[in-house]
């Protein structure tokens, strides 16, 4: 949570150049995001939470490649999705929660990748996103 609160609080602020990748190059971020970890990835859809896609871009992570996709509300809030490989798959995917230098951080561990969303909003507002993010992966 802590890599990805950092990596939220540094490019969510950005006004220029937020993400790599933008959204009108949605397929081309996600197959090389997907390429780079090794995985199918894909960008989940938060319209209905109120959220629209800004775009991507790559990071360095401890197990290498990081993806981070940024998406906006239309009063200009961010909120970041950070996927990245773990050591090992430890079965468990239950939610975690953490406050890391003002960044709320919803986290967990499916397989072998771990999921973190980072925000600026209240800690039930960022649990339903969360919800949402995990549903949309376990349909991939």
């Amino acid at each position: 949570p802590r890599q990805a609160a950092i990596a939220h609080a540094v490019y969510m602020p950005e006004v220029r150049h937020p993400v790599e990748v933008g959204a009108d190059q949605q397929d081309h971020l996600v197959r090389w995001l997907s390429k780079r970890l090794g995985t199918d990835l894909k960008a989940p859809v938060l319209t209905r939470e109120g959220y629209e896609l800004v775009g991507g871009r790559l990071l360095p992570g401890e197990q290498g490649a990081v993806a981070q996709f940024m998406y906006q509300d239309g009063k200009g809030r961010r909120l970041t999705l950070y996927v990245s490989r773990v050591r090992e798959d430890r079965g468990d995917t239950a939610f975690r929660y953490s406050r890391e230098d003002g960044v709320s951080v919803f986290y967990w561990i499916d397989g072998k990748f771990g999921y973190a969303i980072s925000g600026g909003m209240p800690k039930d507002e960022l649990a339903r996103i969360a919800t949402a993010v995990y549903d949309q992966f376990q349909k991939n």
